[in-house]
């Protein structure tokens, strides 16, 4: 089917010839591609087929067209020189679109810093990129067996649209694992399947924070925390972490905050664990001061050192944390499936609000996803790259001793996928000469400066290692100490 608007001007056949060859200059027909043929045309202009006939010929006696017995009409490869289409030529006199409030802070917000979920991906051997599971380690086979069984078996019900809070299948599976990986304690009922992590972090700030109130973020931070704030007008309050995680004592000087969002089980992106005494200190701020707590638990399964602390929301006595989690670490982005852990009486408001937004999430993943995890095979898969992961780090950390010694300080190696690397020799403004040099030794680095509200003076760069060999890691940190030290040279 082919959508083409006759311009009412002299003979029909001149007409269509006019909306064809708009049609191929505006790309909507690609060179190369198939003209509808004649009769199907005709009957959908409501014209004869000798009067399409004609138009088609005119195309070929043109050069926009060429036409084979057997094959039919093809748009030409190569187009002859000829007058744009209006749909085609940009309007030298239109502006740039009025945008709404939301839309504007949108726009003045994302080029100020680039979303982490947005990295530009190169062919590069030794990626050390950051935030991705190791894609070869995933037990592709059983998912796809579990996700076929489901499609094969679908009722008809499951076609129509489903409770936008998630299928009963997956909330139940859900709420069962996270209170057996990570302590959580909620009903199936509190627990709202969302398209991500980030989707949780949407609804929570459009659902808590009105324009000119304070959210307070870790600093560094994720950008999908900020971007949010911003975009709504909220006003973000940056306080500082070290080792440990969020400095809790500066929250004092913090007034009247609405929301506190917290990475606390692997601090993205410097990698501290925020110790018990300063997770109870967190959540009685957040009771004395009626504020809510947003604890983005995205990796909290992978923790090397230490037995394992519970999450914020284990803690909370008083209804104070939303807990949001992904399987995009624990499997694969692209599945586009979070979670969001509602304390009592708000998972409702929160169903209403993902309403809104998508009406559901796909129902076939989550069904998948649900016996993926009833069957035991995602606490399988965990187990297993906890103990692949634990030596991934432990060959990045003896490869960077070996290499770089004490001319680099790694943060937040006791957990997560990535670590932290401060490099004092180098300022911050050297970063992207240091990547360059990198790159052309096939090792991919990131800067640790986007999550900054004020970025560091010296230079930092993230290194993950999820997806990289042990040998892969070593060869990687030997190139990267190859390319600091031309860089070092290159300085002297």
């Amino acid at each position: 089917m082919l959508w083409l608007q006759l311009d009412g001007d002299g003979p029909l056949h001149r007409q269509a010839y006019r909306a064809l060859r708009a049609a191929i200059l505006a790309r909507r027909l690609a060179p190369g591609a198939k003209l509808p043929p004649t009769r199907a045309l005709a009957g959908e202009l409501g014209l004869s087929r000798n009067t399409v006939l004609a138009a088609y010929e005119q195309l070929v006696a043109e050069g926009y067209a060429s036409a084979r017995i057997g094959s039919g009409t093809t748009v030409c490869e190569t187009l002859p020189a000829g007058p744009r289409s209006a749909a085609a030529a940009p309007s030298r006199r239109a502006g740039p679109p009025r945008l709404s409030a939301f839309g504007t802070r949108i726009a003045a917000g994302i080029p100020r810093g680039q979303a982490s979920w947005s990295l530009p991906r190169e062919p590069l051997p030794y990626d050390f990129r950051y935030g991705e599971p190791a894609y070869a380690d995933l037990p592709l086979t059983t998912w796809a067996r579990l996700l076929g069984r489901r499609a094969r078996r679908l009722s008809v019900r499951r076609l129509a649209y489903q409770p936008p809070g998630g299928a009963p299948e997956l909330r139940e599976a859900l709420a069962g694992y996270l209170a057996r990986a990570r302590g959580v304690r909620a009903t199936p009922e509190q627990l709202i399947v969302m398209r991500g992590s980030q989707q949780t972090i949407d609804l929570a700030l459009r659902l808590l924070v009105d324009p000119g109130d304070t959210v307070v973020l870790e600093e560094p931070h994720y950008t999908g925390f900020s971007l949010c704030a911003t975009a709504l007008g909220a006003k973000p309050v940056f306080v500082p972490v070290d080792e440990e995680g969020l400095q809790v004592a500066a929250l004092e000087d913090v007034r009247a905050a609405r929301l506190v969002c917290v990475t606390p089980s692997h601090q993205f992106p410097a990698g501290g664990v925020l110790p018990l005494t300063r997770r109870l200190a967190l959540l009685g701020w957040a009771q004395q001061r009626s504020a809510f707590v947003l604890e983005d638990d995205y990796d909290g399964e992978f923790r090397y050192s230490g037995r394992p602390l519970e999450c914020l929301q284990a803690l909370d006595e008083h209804g104070r944390v939303l807990y949001t989690g992904t399987a995009s670490k624990l499997l694969f982005p692209a599945l586009r499936i979070g979670w969001l852990v509602a304390p009592p009486g708000m998972a409702e408001h929160f169903e209403a609000a993902k309403a809104l937004a998508d009406t559901g999430t796909a129902t076939l993943e989550q069904l998948a996803l649900a016996d993926f995890i009833a069957g035991g095979h995602l606490e399988r898969h965990v187990r297993r790259m906890r103990a692949r992961l634990a030596r991934r780090r432990a060959a990045l950390i003896e490869a960077l001793a070996q290499q770089l010694g004490e001319r680099a300080q790694v943060r937040g190696a006791d957990a997560g996928l990535h670590v932290l690397l401060r490099l004092d020799e180098l300022a911050l403004r050297d970063v992207r000469a240091l990547r360059e040099a990198c790159r052309a030794r096939g090792v991919g680095i990131y800067p640790a400066a986007p999550f900054y509200a004020r970025p560091p003076r010296r230079a930092e760069v993230l290194l993950g290692y999820g997806a990289l060999s042990e040998d892969a890691i070593r060869e990687g940190v030997r190139r990267l100490r190859r390319a600091l030290d031309e860089l070092r040279a290159s300085r002297a």
